[in-house]
């Protein structure tokens, strides 16, 4: 496995617990490879990288939006060509989640934006669940993995590459719906969605980032998803809160990400108060962390010290990812005892999530 570094942005006002447990729900699996990853992956593949550094290659990591993003995120994908690559490239990951207080993870990956290079879709999820197998023996985390639809390609392409995943469904928990979401209503992909359902996979869907309200009504009601990716714009619709609050209908939000995609100008500006006080189920989750500049943990420390959230609203955060996430009840108990344990261990006023 290729070595990694420790998170680029370590918090330097942790308790002496450690971070706190948490559970990551919202993380796009190609979205960890870190330049350093990136080189050492390309040198072995022998594909040629636009930069000359990795600090070149850092500096690209400037957004002026969603798809600026998406622009960058898909080039570096060349890389990722074998197996080992995909294993080298989770594990990358769950370590850095380990050192982050991650203790379960939910992780998507892109097959259609492998497939279209010609890598084949076996050798995608077999090299993901190489890493995720040892997820648990190796870094204490548990994991479950969530097949992605990109929205901007067609609905037939969705239904291909469904059919060609089914050799493989006892590895996945649930599809998803994600890339450019303006003008990809989720109603494109309605029958792709029932045929995962009568799988029996759970379903979870982008919508409200950069997309309206109503994209997240379509969500719920024509895709009938279990959780919805973002939904940060689900605020502009009163009625539309009053259905999410009471269907506690789970909600995973990336602020670092709203930050770099300029979806707000200041963290400060960020919703998550107010989705707090609403009532909502709201997660806080790291998205793409190599690109958007920080991890699970570093994403509960920028809510925390830009929003100036207490340690019992970190912990309600933390709480709230295990209960949104696809865990067995016994499991997800045994990680919420863990959040009580943590509580106890920094001290009511000490503990928080950094």
């Amino acid at each position: 496995m290729t070595s990694v570094a420790s998170s680029p942005n370590p918090s330097t006002d942790r308790p002496a617990a450690g971070p706190l447990p948490k559970a990551e729900l919202h993380l796009h699996i190609e979205g960890t490879l870190e330049p350093g990853l990136a080189f050492a992956l390309a040198r072995r593949n022998g594909v040629e990288l636009p930069y000359a550094t990795e600090d070149e290659l850092r500096r690209a990591y400037s957004f002026a939006d969603l798809q600026s993003f998406l622009d960058l995120y898909y080039a570096l994908m060349a890389v990722l060509r074998t197996e080992d690559d995909f294993a080298d490239l989770a594990h990358a990951y769950l370590a850095r989640a380990k050192e982050q207080g991650v203790r379960h993870a939910e992780i998507f990956f892109d097959p259609q934006a492998h497939t279209a290079r010609g890598v084949a879709i076996g050798t995608v999820i077999d090299g993901l669940a190489r890493a995720l197998d040892a997820a648990e023996e190796t870094y204490g985390i548990s994991t479950r993995l969530i097949m992605c639809f990109l929205r901007d390609e067609s609905a037939e392409s969705a239904l291909a590459t469904f059919e060609a995943a089914r050799p493989y469904l006892h590895r996945i928990t649930a599809v998803g719906l994600d890339s450019a979401e303006v003008g990809h209503p989720p109603v494109k992909f309605r029958e792709v969605f029932a045929l995962a359902k009568e799988a029996g996979l759970k379903c979870v869907a982008h919508a409200g980032e950069e997309g309206p309200p109503a994209y997240v009504w379509e969500a719920l009601d024509v895709l009938g998803v279990d959780r919805i990716d973002h939904g940060v714009r689900s605020m502009e619709d009163e009625r539309l809160v009053a259905r999410l609050v009471a269907d506690q209908v789970p909600l995973t939000v990336c602020p670092l990400s709203y930050l770099r995609l300029r979806v707000v100008d200041d963290l400060a500006d960020h919703p998550l108060p107010a989705m707090l006080d609403a009532g909502l189920l709201v997660t806080v989750n790291s998205d793409d962390p190599a690109y958007f500049g920080g991890y699970a943990d570093d994403n509960f420390t920028a809510v925390r010290d830009a929003l100036g959230l207490d340690g019992a609203t970190l912990r309600r955060l933390a709480r709230n990812s295990f209960r949104a996430s696809f865990l067995d009840e016994p499991t997800r108990e045994r990680y919420l005892k863990e959040i009580d344990a943590h509580e106890a261990a920094a001290g009511q006023d000490g503990a928080h999530g950094a």
